[in-house]
């Protein structure tokens, strides 16, 4: 693999700091040794200078090793782990600027502290294979975390989408199908085909293959209308917004690249405000905040209304609410979950409110109280009995067991892929706080008290394995780590009683 050129600097430095310690030199002494000078050693050990052949020679002659020896990439097992990380694509491929670091002091920190710096890395590395993390996840966490630095709002993107509508779509006009399938044949040529996942049942996950040297998107047949949209616009955005490195399948089969997965969600943002404009939707949210009590059948009402699947009313929402709410205390999951099975499986989240939530959770059972939970069960209970084909929508107060914070959450669940007979359910949960209750005026009283008749109350917690509640009939699981917390808090109290 060919390696930047100020990587090899770096490894050359590091390298060379690392032979110098082990003789034992300080940096004044291998200045002397070698007849350079203390500031250019200093530079080259840092990563900053790379020295010619002749003073490479006379380094190796003032540390008695050979030249090859010295000029090797190779490290010592302590230095493994930075040699691996620069190695390989991370450093090339992330955009780390996107995250307000500069790799140039990323690289000065590998230099300054090489071995904890080692130490760290591997421990990283190593949390990644115990949890069995993939690359493509990776990127999906950096992506999740870039979102919630900027409160998944982007006025760059919303500028674009702005300037879109107001060619293409002036005077509120809505964008339908019709526009975007004609824009992408007459001013992007891109021609539209569909598959049948009866004769290609292997494509029976993926709802578009985009094949750029035919210029054509492939699009499923069984795709819902609302579906179909989305795709379209999003596809539209990729080529408005001249984003060429991309994924080519949705969803992805795999991600070469965090470019590639950053410019999908570019795209699919870009997708939603057209879709969603933005104007619109925060004066009906606003419309629906005035109210007096909460409806679920009037939220229901607001997505078919924008034309949206629930999943993507939810992500628009939490485009607008930090901005133009000022309600940025908030988090969004969705779960998958396959009726007559007791598991539900976890398959997107995002935390505007860095606090609480089924977050950063491995191999534990979350509270059964939480409406993601009982609101998919509901759905279950009606397909069975009662031939139920449609959305739920339910609204729950939370109170954590714990700590006493309080959320109010909206989940809606629908059937999700039914050719896998498998129903999902997306929620936004809000921290009821001040900011809140003065949005949102179903929350409160005429007199100003807290008044969630209409919206169901319940205690929860975050697991099972870490809930004190005991007589829970929803527990599927012991309270292991509580016991284990209360275990050593015991055995520190008894540590101090002794004299």
């Amino acid at each position: 693999m060919n390696l930047p050129a100020d990587h090899i600097r770096l490894l050359f430095g590091l390298k060379l700091r690392q032979l110098r310690l082990d003789k034992g030199l300080s940096v004044s002494e291998l200045a002397q040794k070698s007849g350079l000078s203390v500031s250019y050693v200093t530079e080259i050990e840092k990563g900053r200078k790379y020295p010619k052949a002749d003073k490479i020679s006379a380094l190796a002659n003032a540390m008695q090793v050979d030249y090859d020896s010295l000029v090797s990439l190779k490290l010592s097992k302590k230095l493994e782990p930075i040699s691996d990380l620069l190695r390989s694509k991370f450093l090339t491929e992330i955009p780390l600027e996107l995250f307000g670091i500069d790799p140039s002091d990323l690289l000065e920190l590998l230099a300054e502290a090489p071995a904890k710096v080692s130490a760290m890395i591997r421990t990283f590395m190593d949390i990644a294979l115990s949890y069995n993390m993939s690359v493509e996840r990776l990127y999906l966490t950096m992506l999740r975390s870039y979102q919630e630095m900027h409160d998944n709002y982007f006025p760059e993107i919303e500028a674009e989408a702005d300037q879109f509508l107001s060619e293409f779509a002036p005077s509120d006009r809505p964008v339908e199908e019709a526009l975007l399938v004609n824009l992408l044949k007459t001013r992007y040529d891109v021609k539209i085909e569909q598959f049948d996942t009866l004769t290609n049942p292997e494509l029976l996950s993926l709802r578009s293959v985009y094949r750029p040297e035919h210029h054509t998107l492939h699009m499923n047949v069984g795709l819902s209308v609302e579906q179909r949209i989305f795709i379209l616009a999003r596809e539209v955005g990729f080529q408005f917004l001249h984003l060429k490195n991309r994924p080519y399948t949705y969803s992805w089969v795999e991600a070469e690249s965090f470019e590639q997965i950053l410019n999908n969600y570019k795209a699919s943002y870009f997708a939603g405000a057209i879709l969603i404009r933005r104007e619109a939707l925060v004066t009906k949210v606003e419309q629906l905040f005035a109210r007096e009590t909460w409806s679920s059948d009037d939220f229901l009402q607001l997505i078919a209304d924008f034309g949206a699947t629930p999943e993507r009313f939810f992500y628009r929402l939490s485009n607008v609410l930090p901005s133009h709410f000022g309600i940025d205390q908030l988090f969004f999951y969705r779960f998958n979950h396959i009726p007559g099975q007791t598991t539900f499986k976890l398959t997107k989240e995002m935390h505007l409110s860095r606090q609480q939530g089924p977050r950063g959770i491995v191999d534990e059972h979350f509270c059964r109280r939480w409406i993601a939970w009982t609101i998919l069960q509901e759905l279950q209970f009606l397909q069975q009995h009662k031939g139920f084909d449609g959305t739920l929508c339910r609204a729950q107060l939370s109170e954590y067991a714990d700590s006493g914070s309080q959320y109010l959450i909206i989940s809606v669940a629908h059937p999700f892929q039914p050719e896998f007979q498998q129903n999902m359910s997306v929620s936004m949960c809000f921290a009821v706080n001040d900011t809140l209750k003065s949005k949102m005026k179903f929350l409160n009283a005429p007199n100003g008290v807290s008044s969630l008749t209409d919206i169901p109350f319940r205690v929860v917690n975050q697991t099972c394995e870490r809930c004190g509640i005991f007589d829970c009939r929803e527990r599927v699981a012991a309270p292991t780590v509580l016991q284990k917390k209360r275990q050593f808090e015991a055995t520190k109290k008894a540590m101090e009683k002794l004299k």
